[in-house]
């Protein structure tokens, strides 16, 4: 089995391009978006400032991380956005094949954009211990957390379809995700977890989920996730636009002509049909062992619901009155999301090697160009005689998230979903080698 070496760059992290073996290196260094707090900023208990005992004695811990253990690091890798935006009459968008009739006529009245991305997401060191104080029966409990920061780039490219076009900024997104501890007073909870994130268009969110304390064996079981508007209020009451259809190219679409982009098997029917089936393609020939799943949602279906959602005053528009309905130019209700930490095994070849040589980095076969790959740091235990292949393994992030969008009569969905994997090359244990290095 044929395997890439790399030697050059301690940051280089393998991700898809045009064709099934075919690999970019990437520069992953300081110019990449990642969370940066003052090297010694960590969260403690302004009340230790005023007793005997300042700092956390030997025997004590800190607040409990949960799931969130596993956000660590710098991520990277590929996936696909999808969103419906408005086309107003007063600045309609400008399509190679002009549409008729003209916006802000329906079924012209929205842009179908679809986007090939390249996305960044990291996070910080564990926050610490950070107090947040009961009342009357209520003890006081402790969050810890990370703070995170998301970079989103298309790289559709129109003349290949691919993913190796000219990237272009589409979305920052910067926040925390919180461990938040059981409590059993008021409110009564299970242990949950918290997203707090700014959007630069206006919005801001505070998502919530119970926390699943049950790890799966195998990959994660990935519903569907469609697309098609629905009458506000009325999720089964769905209405279908032409720029759904990916073979028609004279619809309200950017891009308008899909036709390399479906002959590259990066934005097909089955994909305007159910956008998850990205995540699909992207695990279906790796060998997952086991999955941790988190749940978030602004909306959450806990005992204590609220709306976890603020937008600015452009996307929520006018109220409605008695006379006439409101009319929001793109207001976000309701966000949810799936994230899955998996663990994935690989298997690589590594050379002949003794040492006092340097650390090899070596990244395993592409199953295909859906599937970014890591990057493994080895260095053997002893001298290598002869080329052997070992397996190894390590985290992968997959998410898919839903974001609904009101304007004109219907609610809109805009889905983002991407397979994510480490910046920075994965350093392998000596457990992974034969020990007599044949």
């Amino acid at each position: 089995m044929s395997h890439s070496l790399e030697h050059q760059d301690d940051n280089a992290v393998s991700l898809p391009t045009g064709g099934d073996e075919a690999t970019q290196t990437l520069d992953t260094s300081d110019a990449f978006p990642h969370v940066v707090l003052p090297s010694d900023y960590h969260f403690q208990q302004i009340d230790r400032k005023y007793t005997s005992a300042p700092k956390l004695k030997a025997d004590e811990k800190e607040a409990d991380l949960g799931v969130l253990s596993g956000f660590q690091g710098v991520w990277h890798g590929i996936g696909l956005n999808q969103i419906f935006r408005p086309n107003s009459g007063a600045t309609p968008t400008k399509l190679p094949i002009p549409v008729t009739p003209a916006p802000p006529e329906p079924p012209n009245d929205a842009i179908l954009e679809l986007n090939l991305i390249r996305e960044t997401l990291s996070f910080s060191e564990p926050l610490g211990d950070i107090p947040n104080r009961g009342f009357g029966g209520q003890g006081d409990i402790f969050l810890n957390g990370r703070t995170y920061l998301q970079s989103v780039d298309d790289v559709a490219n129109p003349e290949t379809g691919d993913y190796d076009g000219q990237p272009v900024n589409i979305h920052i997104e910067n926040g925390m995700w919180m461990h938040v501890p059981k409590t059993d007073v008021e409110p009564k909870l299970d242990a949950s977890v918290a997203r707090m994130g700014t959007i630069p268009h206006g919005t801001t969110i505070n998502a919530q989920g119970i926390q699943l304390s049950n790890t799966l064996s195998g990959p994660p079981p990935i519903a569907a996730a469609p697309i098609t508007p629905f009458i506000i209020g009325q999720p089964t009451n769905l209405v279908s636009f032409p720029s759904q259809t990916a073979t028609a190219n004279d619809t309200a679409r950017l891009p308008q002509d899909l036709s390399k982009f479906i002959a590259a098997g990066t934005i097909t029917q089955e994909i305007l049909d159910d956008v998850n089936v990205v995540l699909r393609d992207a695990i279906k020939d790796q060998k997952i062992t086991e999955t941790t799943t988190i749940i978030i949602s602004t909306t959450p279906n806990i005992p204590v619901d609220d709306d976890g959602t603020s937008n600015i005053a452009f996307l929520t528009g006018t109220k409605p009155t008695a006379t006439a309905a409101a009319t929001p130019n793109a207001n976000a209700l309701h966000m949810e999301a799936i994230f899955w930490i998996e663990t994935v095994e690989y298997e690589i070849e590594v050379p002949s090697w003794k040492p006092g040589q340097k650390p090899l980095h070596i990244k395993p076969k592409q199953p295909s160009k859906f599937t970014p790959v890591p990057c493994f740091e080895v260095k053997p235990p002893h001298k290598i005689t002869k080329p052997q292949n070992i397996k190894v393994e390590t985290k992968q992030i997959q998410y898919t998230q839903l974001v609904n969008l009101d304007f004109g009569p219907l609610t809109w969905p805009h889905r983002s979903v991407a397979t994510l994997v480490p910046k920075a090359p994965v350093l392998v244990p000596d457990s992974a080698f034969k020990a007599d290095g044949n």
